[in-house]
């Protein structure tokens, strides 16, 4: 499957779902649902009352990004803002950038409604962000990674945008096996975060190419049981650095 039908089959998937008219991957995207899954990749009941959740998400990196009241944090893939949300709590400003115009449209109306004054949104894409080098001190990123056909484009664009000592923040879903090439072709599987996930090692050296210092804080294979139909995969927790000490 050729880059620009990746892109367009994830834009109208992703489109679908901030009008509500989409399938959230494997759960029906009504709010108990979306709520079951977040409470199972990580975030609490008080964070829940946030709005945004679309149950998309396949970690909680806010919650692993030591981010602070002078701090400047980008979300890469913000979807309807929900993280976006809960970095704003704690950092000076929160920057998303999405490439779907529903999500973006979506977004900024949350942010209107409950006077987020301090996150923006910004429509672009993740491989060509529209930030200015040496900008940002944290960025984070939720389950959006996988679905880049150009996964390298993406983490030399973070390193770029963060300023030295600056991190990044990530959970994705990673492979642990091999897909089969029905698999691989299957927009709804590339839609649901798998068809476009690459192996885990393959990760890992991708961001240290773009430059990155890699920690691993965490890796959940449990999420393939009870959202992925036991696929060999597993959602990824990293933290990378930009020089620093």
């Amino acid at each position: 499957m050729k880059k620009n039908e990746i892109k367009e089959i994830v834009k109208e998937s992703y489109g679908k779902i901030a009008k509500n008219e989409g399938s959230c991957r494997t759960c029906s995207c009504k709010k108990n649902e979306q709520e079951k899954i977040a409470k199972m990749i990580g975030y609490s009941d008080e964070e829940l009352k946030t709005p945004g959740n679309l149950g998309l998400g396949c970690g909680n990196p806010t919650a692993l990004a030591n981010i602070k009241h002078t701090d400047i944090v980008l979300d890469l893939g913000s979807g309807a803002g929900f993280d976006c949300f809960l970095a704003s709590r704690l950092a000076k400003k929160v920057i998303g950038v999405d490439m779907t115009p529903e999500m973006i449209k979506k977004a900024g109306e949350n942010a209107k409604k409950y006077n987020y004054d301090n996150v923006e949104f910004k429509l672009g894409e993740i491989e060509n962000l529209p930030i200015e080098d040496d900008s940002i001190d944290v960025v984070i990123s939720n389950c959006v990674i996988n679905l880049s056909a150009d996964k390298s484009a993406v983490f030399k664009e973070a390193f770029r945008v963060l300023k030295n000592g600056g991190k990044m923040y990530v959970s994705d879903i990673v492979l642990l096996g091999n897909l089969t090439n029905e698999q691989r072709n299957n927009p709804e599987l590339l839609a649901g975060c798998v068809a476009g996930a690459i192996k885990k090692e393959d990760y890992i050296k991708t961001s240290e190419k773009a430059g990155f210092l890699v920690k691993i804080l965490g890796e959940d294979r449990e999420i393939s049981k009870k959202q992925y139909d036991g696929i060999a995969l597993e959602s990824l927790k990293l933290e990378l650095r930009k020089g620093g000490k």
